[in-house]
């Protein structure tokens, strides 16, 4: 299946100056802004694109459940995951089973976006934290 590059996350402490580090200095255009409490999630997001090419900034907005909370703990800042689109999420996800690629189920969502996404198990992808989506709207 083919695959494109769709974002980049960052994970960041400070979103303020982040958005300011992309605008000021990168000249990107900040796309959108908002914030997600769905469980998994718990972070603020500025959507940054330069040139067509996105990169999410993902601040946590809960330092105890939040996975960008827990990456930033265990790694500190920086690039936190690529986000890969595919055109179909089902099924790139049954090629990836026939390759005993794991998914991480309970990442499944729908962000406000209309991007259906799913995360891949970081066991089975060397570390990196690799999240495949589509837009079944588009």
């Amino acid at each position: 299946m083919n695959k494109s590059l769709d974002h980049i996350g960052v994970a960041v402490r400070d979103l303020e100056e982040s958005i300011s580090f992309y605008t000021d200095i990168l000249g990107a255009d900040l796309i959108d802004r908002y914030r997600s409490e769905a469980k998994g999630v718990e972070s603020e997001i500025a959507v940054m694109e330069v040139n067509g090419n996105r990169t999410e900034l993902l601040s946590p907005t809960n330092n105890t459940t939040s996975p960008i909370a827990r990456f930033i703990k265990q790694k500190g800042k920086g690039v936190h995951h690529i986000a890969y689109r595919v055109r179909d999420l089902d099924k790139a996800l049954q090629e990836l089973e026939l390759k005993g690629i794991r998914v991480m189920k309970e990442t499944l969502r729908v962000n406000k976006h209309g991007r259906r996404l799913i995360y891949l198990n970081p066991a089975d992808t060397g570390g990196a934290i690799i999240e495949y989506c589509d837009y079944p709207n588009q």
